[in-house]
């Protein structure tokens, strides 16, 4: 069996800020780390190769500093990285992104065919969780996203059964191999890497292609190729604190309608 997972490297949003002129991610005001739900994603794929065989790669695109993601990945419990870096990438948006990996994908598969693509349910830095679909459908693969926990695997029969979350619930869903799942944090917990992988992750050297290396069409790469354009990314004002209303009970009632009568009109079409 042939699993792959997407990784990508993105900025700690916990402590990451906006730099107040431009209105843009100040990413040099926080690390990079592996995006926690690629992270996850790779940890299933180890656990299943660990109970049925195979192997397990891992592909980013990204700047060069993006190795150091690769290699966390490989301190997991992955067997190889590739990292497809290329100026041609840069300002990609998520239509351009799918692009790149299901290329990059294609060259992994002319050495050995894929079984099962893994990719977190969103990355932290943008939310849209349209890349992993986006490989999928140009793939024409079915896609099983939001998948917090593995329900079987049947490697004779060739067919994964997951649970994933919906809006008011969960759903049972089953597919055909290869296909692609997109994961929650919930599926697994991360666990504590061995010092003989963190010594191979130390010593290893992911495979890094450019646009020369593999078979894509320029038009469709960064700028070129993303018909979205973020227009404007501003902090939002901060709230002032809520008002303290003061006096007895009647009073304070007396108040509060009072309040909500002249917030916009309210109530004023129902003669109140």
């Amino acid at each position: 069996m042939h699993y792959v997972v997407f990784v990508k490297q993105v900025p700690d949003t916990s402590v990451v800020k906006l730099d107040p002129v431009t209105n843009t991610l100040d990413r040099s005001s926080a690390p990079s780390i592996i995006n926690p739900y690629d992270a996850h994603a790779v940890e299933e794929a180890v656990r299943l190769k660990q109970k049925y065989g195979g192997k397990v790669t891992v592909i980013s695109m990204g700047p060069p500093m993006a190795v150091s993601t690769i290699k966390k990945c490989i301190e997991l419990g992955a067997d190889e990285g590739y990292l497809i870096s290329d100026r041609a990438f840069a300002g990609s948006d998520t239509l351009a992104t799918s692009y790149a990996l299901t290329q990059a994908l294609k060259k992994v598969m002319e050495k050995e065919p894929v079984d099962l693509i893994f990719a977190g349910k969103q990355a932290i830095d943008g939310d849209t969780a349209q890349v992993g679909p986006g490989v999928a459908r140009r793939l024409g693969i079915p896609v099983l996203t939001q998948v917090d926990q593995i329900e079987s695997f049947s490697v004779n029969d060739r067919t994964i059964r997951v649970q994933r979350k919906i809006e008011d619930g969960h759903e049972i869903v089953e597919s055909k191999l290869p296909c692609l799942l997109t994961v929650e944090k919930e599926i697994n917990e991360l666990t504590y890497s061995p010092l003989p992988n963190m010594i191979r992750a130390a010593k290893y050297q992911p495979i890094v292609w450019t646009t020369n290396d593999i078979e894509v069409d320029r038009n469709q790469l960064g700028l070129k190729g993303s018909p979205t354009v973020v227009g404007k990314i501003f902090a939002p004002p901060k709230q002032s604190g809520g008002e303290r209303i003061e006096g007895t009970a009647d009073e304070k009632v007396a108040k509060v309608i009072d309040k909500l009568l002249n917030v916009h009109g309210l109530f004023a079409k129902e003669g109140v």
